[in-house]
C-alpha cells in the first residue's frame, strides 16, 4: 500500500495546467493578516467540464518547528457544465481559484493542492519568513 504523499504530483504552473499557482507574500511581519491565494490553470487553462474538472483547492501552513500543518481553508467547486439536461450542457462554470486571509507568529510553509477529476492530486508550496 502506497502513501498518499506518493500521490501528490507537482510540477511548474506555468506548464502544467493542474498545478494550483500560489501567490503570497514572501515575508510579512508577526501576527500580521495577509493575504494567500491558490489559482488552477492560471497560465495554461484547465477543462471545466462535467467529467473533467478541478472539484477542490486546499490551502495548508505548516509553521516552522510544529509537527502538522493547519488546514488555512478549502473551496469546492461544483458548478462544472453540467446541468437537468445532462453533461456538459451547462452555461454556469466555476472557476478553481481561492484566496484566505490568514496570521501567524511563525515562519514555515504554505501549501496549496488540488484535485483533478481525471489527473488526481497536485501541489504547489512557497516559505513564508517573518519580517
Amino acid at each position: 500500500m502506497g502513501k498518499l504523499s506518493e500521490l501528490l504530483q507537482s510540477a511548474d504552473w506555468k506548464a502544467e495546467k493542474h498545478v494550483p499557482a500560489l501567490e503570497a507574500p514572501e515575508r510579512v511581519a508577526k501576527g500580521s493578516k495577509f493575504q494567500v491565494s491558490a489559482a488552477v490553470g492560471k497560465s495554461i487553462p484547465h477543462p471545466n467540464q462535467t467529467g473533467h474538472h478541478i472539484a477542490w483547492v486546499e490551502l495548508y501552513f505548516h509553521p516552522q518547528g510544529e509537527k502538522f500543518p493547519y488546514q488555512i481553508g478549502r473551496a469546492e467547486f461544483s458548478a462544472s457544465a453540467a446541468s437537468a439536461q445532462g453533461p456538459d450542457t451547462s452555461t454556469v462554470y466555476t472557476q478553481p481559484e481561492i484566496a484566505m486571509t490568514m496570521q501567524t507568529d511563525k515562519p514555515g510553509t504554505i501549501y496549496a493542492v488540488s484535485y483533478c477529476t481525471i489527473h488526481g492530486l497536485w501541489q504547489s508550496a512557497r516559505e513564508l519568513q517573518l519580517a
